[in-house]
């Protein structure tokens, strides 16, 4: 059996080309890491390939000598999913980034998984359509998917398991399979796409996705409302979301985050516990919304509310907060970001956001609250130390009191970020008997536990 590097490169190098696999030193730091604060691992090879054969082949070689493989997208995930702790190999995905067919009467797009997803919108604004998942960062349509990415706009459009229709995976031990079709719907066999999407690399690696895509709203209008208090805010749109207005976007910047969207951005925003809105559609429809709108949030001490329908005031208001981790990255240098991520019924946001206020000041750790708080999802952005033990220890207290607030009350530890290393120790507490469900599905498609290993859930050996 192969069990050198040496051996394993050189099988490799008989299925793809030399230069797409690499033992650089530099390429292999690169994939060591992702944009989370977990400690880096080296991966013992990095592999490029170019077609669904080639993840094929390479997936047959690590079967037959029983090497870890690790998917790899852009690395812009949060919760260590991509970091090889067991080394072995990590398939990089950015040479599978061709958009395959746009099927506009359809409104479907096929696309590589490497494709990202302001790759993907450029492409489709010629058609007069649009991809709706929208996580900030401009990542992979393949990762978005391995992570089931939500953001900005899933209080509309919902989340990234929402939008796939069919995907083409290749198994741990080679084998390639569809888990959809292109129909709008099906009662057909197991709903493959839902298991799938979510599964972190865990179960397959994808090498081709369907989703659905949507027209370019007739007419877009954003906003600012700041507001006296936190609670308030989050009150204005449980309101907003009861009246049933068509939002599209709502999302929660607490007044210590308005100060740093500010500073980084050079704005001049009030800094007070402020949504930034977005509402989409029929113009005459809208702004009858709008008034109802503003007659809704002013009801719940709303202190100011501005409007902007030009394109450039509206993508300026959303870089502010779509670059609002990386203002705290540079607000405060020499320390590390790390990112909460809890989801709670909407009716339980308010209590929850309180609560890691209080949780924040109580151990007093630097952080602000956002959230897309519209599907009842929120984030502490807490800049930590990485050389203060003592630091840290407080944010993994402070990450698990959000954590258990959360679970308590019928939510889960992660809206969108995923489970990765980070996450991996409350899904017996959130999943009871259900996470040994998850472990016989990994048992049976991965059997030796090479794909992303010890990441969701762990094989018993």
């Amino acid at each position: 059996m192969i069990t050198t590097n040496e051996e394993v490169i050189s099988a490799l190098r008989s299925v793809i080309p030399e230069s797409q696999v690499t033992i650089n030193q530099t390429i292999l730091e690169q994939h060591s890491i992702d944009e989370s604060y977990h400690s880096a691992s080296l991966p013992d090879i990095v592999v490029f390939p170019t077609t669904t054969e080639e993840v094929s082949s390479i997936m047959n070689i690590a079967n037959q000598h029983k090497v870890p493989v690790v998917p790899f997208g852009r690395g812009t995930s949060l919760e260590g999913h991509v970091i090889p702790y067991d080394h072995g190999i990590t398939i990089d995905f950015s040479l599978m980034n061709k958009i395959v067919e746009v099927r506009e009467k359809d409104f479907l797009v096929k696309v590589q998984p490497g494709v990202t997803r302001s790759q993907l919108n450029k492409e489709l604004k010629k058609y007069g359509l649009f991809f709706s998942v929208d996580p900030g960062a401009d990542a992979t349509l393949g990762g978005m998917a391995a992570t089931n990415a939500s953001g900005t706009t899933s209080v509309k459009y919902g989340t990234m398991r929402d939008q796939v229709r069919d995907l083409e995976v290749v198994l741990s031990d080679g084998t390639v399979i569809h888990t959809g079709n292109l129909a709008e719907k099906s009662s057909s066999g197991y709903h493959l796409n839902g298991l799938f999407v979510g599964s972190e690399g865990t179960l397959g690696c994808f090498t081709e996705l369907t989703v659905r895509v949507y027209g370019i709203p007739e007419y877009v209008m954003a906003a600012r409302a700041s507001f006296e208090t936190v609670n308030d805010a989050v009150e204005a749109v449980v309101s907003i979301l009861q009246a049933g207005i068509p939002i599209a976007r709502v999302e929660l910047v607490d007044e210590i985050s308005m100060k740093q969207v500010n500073l980084h951005s050079k704005t001049a925003y009030k800094e007070q516990p402020t949504l930034f809105l977005e509402f989409q559609g029929n113009e005459a429809a809208l702004r009858q919304d709008v008034e109802f709108m503003k007659e809704i949030v002013a009801s719940h001490h709303c202190e100011g509310i501005e409007f902007e329908t030009d394109n450039a005031a509206r993508n300026q208001l959303w870089e502010a907060r779509h670059n609002l981790a990386y203002a705290y990255v540079h607000g405060h240098p020499g320390k590390k970001l790390m990112v909460t991520d809890v989801c709670l019924p909407i009716s339980e946001l308010a209590g929850a956001i309180a609560h890691a206020r209080e949780a924040l000041n109580l151990l007093t750790l630097t952080g602000g609250i956002v959230g897309h708080v519209g599907d009842g999802n929120f984030h502490v952005l807490l800049m930590i130390d990485m050389n203060d033990a003592r630091e840290i220890q407080k944010a993994d207290e402070f990450n698990e009191l959000i954590v258990m607030y959360a679970l308590e009350r019928g939510g889960t530890c992660t809206g969108e970020h995923g489970v990765g290393i980070g996450k991996q120790k409350y899904q017996e507490k959130e999943h009871g008997k259900a996470l040994l469900v998850m472990e016989k599905i990994k048992q049976v498609l991965d059997p030796d536990g090479l794909l992303n290993p010890n990441k969701i859930v762990k094989i018993k050996k």
